[in-house]
């Protein structure tokens, strides 16, 4: 499952005692932080017992299903079940939320079918699977929507094939329903259930102000040597990459720097122990579409320079909004950074993720006058100028480590060389 994972959650088990499996078949759905993943078979033959239950925490390494197989494997003797485990695999995870690019070739029909619906008064089944969604979302199928889809699969699951027929038969037909107002209380105030991952987030939230003792200190930075560079980079390295060239990964490497000479804000506590990292793992929050967030770690970011962390971070934000994060992509974070500057907040207070001790949030670059200090006198110039936030853990963090760190981020990015290249 990943880098620093430990253990997850039973969501569902997709196959039944007694059913014929066969290899890369998913039998088994888990949760790990935020990412669910399908676990795939690796045998083929009949899954005789499952060894977990739905919404059990499962160790890693541990087994939990025996397969009879036809076959010998690796030393066991022919009909002998199998134990198949909950291995450290982020690259069987991996396949669960790519999108076939050439799946209408896996719909194509002879002839039309005669589809049938969900019955109405049917009870909702509101789990679907990454794949499933994903689907739904390159098709533009809302949640509504999908609740009409008949599923096949175990406790009537909408599998992929069920989406799949749908799809075809909706691009022939047209969608089964139409969007239906916002369900209101008393005419005007809209009920929103939250999905897992929100109810997670807000767990998540909760419990950090309850562990840490939050502090934040402010700083104001000018980012006119960095603002100046970019705009004079961007446009090649735009045109040699395709990609954009953010002020995302000059923060990072900003803070990774200042991690290298405060090394005690790169580490986490366990009861009354300091745990100091040797790893410089850092986190970005990246805003979904659905409107919740999602933190992916650029592992060993201090062995980057400014062109891989660019790459990085253009990767890592694009497969979260597209919902092919691995489980290991937002695992071991050791520290984070927030650029809430993208949606034009000056400032903010942002929320240690735990078992971190530091957040750091950066927000949007305005110009403005400032004073400007010269051998020749004081004068006032136009210069962009951006709030940098520092939210730390009062319990290991004093001031002082807190404050010197934050200027030491700041002194980075005023004195940012100019002369760099990017590419």
């Amino acid at each position: 499952m990943g880098e620093s994972i430990m253990e997850c959650t039973v969501l569902h088990l997709l196959a039944e005692e007694g059913a014929k499996v066969r290899i890369d078949d998913s039998i088994l759905e888990v949760a790990t932080d935020k990412v669910d993943t399908e676990v795939p078979c690796p045998y083929e033959g009949t899954l005789t017992k499952w060894l977990v239950k739905v919404d059990e925490v499962v160790p890693i390494g541990s087994a939990v299903a025996q397969i009879e197989v036809a076959d010998d494997v690796v030393a066991q003797d022919a009909g002998t079940p199998v134990l198949v485990g909950v291995e450290e695999d982020a690259d069987a995870a991996a396949t669960v939320a790519v999108l076939e690019k050439d799946f209408q070739t896996a719909v194509s029909r002879t002839s039309e079918p005669v589809y049938e619906y969900a019955p109405a008064d049917s009870a909702v089944n509101s789990f679907y699977s990454p794949l499933v969604l994903s689907i739904a979302r390159e098709e533009q199928i809302p949640v509504d929507e999908l609740k009409v889809i008949k599923g096949s699969g175990l406790e009537n699951r909408v599998t992929k094939d069920d989406i799949l027929s749908y799809v075809e038969h909706r691009r022939k037909k047209g969608p089964a329903v139409t969007p239906a107002p916002a369900t209101s209380l008393n005419g005007s105030n809209e009920i929103i259930e939250m999905d897992r991952m929100r109810k997670m987030i807000s767990q998540r939230m909760v419990e950090s102000k309850r562990i840490s003792a939050h502090v934040t200190s402010f700083i104001e930075t000018d980012m006119t040597p960095v603002v100046g560079w970019r705009e004079h980079v961007k446009a090649e390295y735009r045109k040699k990459t395709g990609d954009s060239i953010t002020f995302t990964p000059i923060l990072i490497e900003a803070v990774v720097k200042a991690i290298k000479d405060y090394p005690l804000i790169n580490i986490s506590v366990e009861g009354d122990k300091i745990i100091k990292k040797k790893d410089i793992n850092i986190g970005m929050a990246v805003a979904l579409p659905d409107g919740n967030l999602i933190v992916p770690v650029i592992h060993n970011a201090d062995r980057y320079d400014l062109p891989g962390l660019a790459r990085k971070v253009n990767d890592l934000a694009k497969r979260a909004r597209e919902n092919r994060l691995k489980a290991d992509d937002l695992a071991g974070g050791t520290y984070t950074v927030s650029n809430i500057g993208a949606f034009a907040n000056l400032m903010g207070t942002p929320i240690i993720v735990q078992p971190q001790v530091a957040i750091m949030a950066f927000g949007a670059i305005k110009k403005k006058p400032a004073v400007i200090e010269t051998p020749q006198g004081d004068l006032i110039g136009i210069r962009s100028m951006m709030f940098v936030s520092h939210s730390y853990d009062h319990r290991v963090v004093d001031g002082s480590l807190g404050g010197l760190f934050l200027k030491r981020v700041n002194d980075y990015l005023e004195n940012f060389d100019i002369s760099r290249t990017i590419l």
